[in-house]
């Protein structure tokens, strides 16, 4: 991911650096499992674990790798190697009986971890930015849309809480993602334990409150990170959702709420009177990229035999990019919509703009329900009525008032056009929340 979209705790999760210490956290769990069991020197072990406290691997240590993998051509010889040169003789114990990617796999795990880590914290803090704004929000009216035409009058505190909900499975989903790649993959070349025993693995396992996975190949089959991605991707379709809805209410015609636009913030260089949704198109851009790095991940799982490496070249790029992305856009967003401006004012008008025509339903059913009209014949009052407010302005209760097939009388009119009567179950949606 390029600097311009990575959150600091992700540019240093995602360092090289950082890499080679996960992978030496695996190195150094195992050794430990193998010490006590008595197949590695205690002495080693205990002298690596001072020096890897007192001297951390670091960007120099990456460089060492660098170049060191050169020429070998294998990222964990170079590793294997460059910590023999930084730690010493001891260092000859570390490897014992293991594969490549029991390393790598399991570190990168270690990684995953902890980014969802991050992304849910940061999922949650967007969740109790809706939270908040719903109950601001809760009894504030503005006009529903469907097909982006007026439908009927809602609350603008519901598009808040549909986000809220939604991100709830959201996180429902991320921990359920992060657990599934809460393993440790111990156990050799084809999976078969030859050279390390699974106790090693299962104590490894036990020590981080991880479970050892029940049974691999090479490698750690690929339907984990599938799962993760798409869960990712899922997320990008809440962030884009909710960024998509913000983009149409800040059009000029619309005009009912808009992105912060901050003191010295300039919209154009050519029109200075511009205030574009820039934040909330970014953010909507970074959701495809997540769908289309999630594609990636199912096409990974399919791998020959018991490993190639077609997958790895492939994940150095999307789990350290999506991960990256969508705690980036988590931020981004949590930010819009805790500073969102929002005009009351204008959802009023833009509710009453077109003359009524949002209530028609209303008249719809007392016709119906009071006056015993088939529905078919009722559908034709109204909307006959309807479609002559939409060509001539005309408030559709006085066309509705002057038209002889109506049987409704002027209170009955009033009634079928009141406000409170369509928001009045507000409260007990908000109940099934808490709220």
């Amino acid at each position: 991911m390029i600097d311009r979209y990575l959150t600091p705790e992700m540019k240093t999760l995602w360092s090289e650096a950082n890499r080679y210490r996960a992978w030496l956290k695996v190195e150094l769990s195992a050794m430990q499992a193998q010490a006590q069991a008595g197949e590695v020197p205690q002495s080693a072990y205990d002298t690596l674990v001072q020096k890897a406290e007192s001297d951390p691997l670091d960007q120099a240590f990456a460089e060492k790798v660098a170049e060191i993998e050169a020429v070998t051509r294998h990222d964990i010889v170079a590793f294997t190697r460059a910590l023999t040169d930084r730690y010493g003789e001891e260092a000859r114990f570390i490897h014992h009986g293991l594969t490549s990617t029991d390393v790598v796999d399991t570190a990168q795990n270690l990684l995953l971890d902890e980014a969802m880590s991050l992304i849910i914290a940061d999922t949650q803090a967007m969740r109790e930015v809706c939270r908040a704004q719903a109950v601001q929000y809760k009894h504030t009216p503005t006009v529903g849309r469907t097909h982006g035409i007026h439908a009927e009058p809602m609350t603008f505190g519901l598009k808040f809480l549909n986000w809220m909900s939604a991100l709830d499975r959201d996180l429902e989903r991320l921990e359920s993602a992060r657990k599934r790649i809460q393993v440790v993959m111990l156990s050799g070349s084809v999976g078969t334990f030859a050279h390390v025993s699974p106790d090693i693995e299962a104590a490894v396992a036990r020590e981080w409150g991880w479970q050892p996975a029940a049974v691999t190949n090479q490698t750690l089959a690929r339907d984990r990170h599938a799962e993760l991605m798409t869960t990712l991707a899922i997320l990008g379709t809440t962030i884009e959702k909710i960024a998509v809805e913000i983009r149409h209410l800040q059009r000029s015609e619309v005009r009912e709420a808009m992105e912060p636009f901050g003191k010295g913030q300039t919209g154009s260089s050519s029109m200075p009177h511009k205030k574009n949704p820039i934040l909330t198109e970014n953010v909507t851009g970074l959701a495809r990229l997540l769908r289309g790095n999630a594609m990636t991940a199912l096409e990974n799982v399919a791998l020959w035999h018991e490993r190639d490496i077609s997958h790895s070249s492939a994940e150095r790029i999307i789990l350290p990019d999506s991960t990256a992305a969508a705690s980036y856009a988590l931020r981004r967003l949590t930010g819009v919509l805790r500073d969102l401006v929002v005009f009351p004012e204008r959802m009023l008008k833009n509710l009453n703009d077109l003359g009524g025509l949002v209530f028609s339903q209303r008249v719809l059913h007392a016709l119906i329900d009071d006056k015993g009209m088939l529905r078919e014949d009722a559908y034709g009052i109204v909307q006959r009525n309807a479609l002559k407010s939409w060509e001539t302005g005309e408030g559709l209760k006085d066309l509705l008032a002057a038209d002889p097939e109506n049987p409704l009388s002027a209170e009955e009119l009033d009634a079928a056009f009141d406000l409170a009567w369509y928001l009045r179950h507000v409260d007990d949606i908000y109940a099934r929340f808490g709220l």
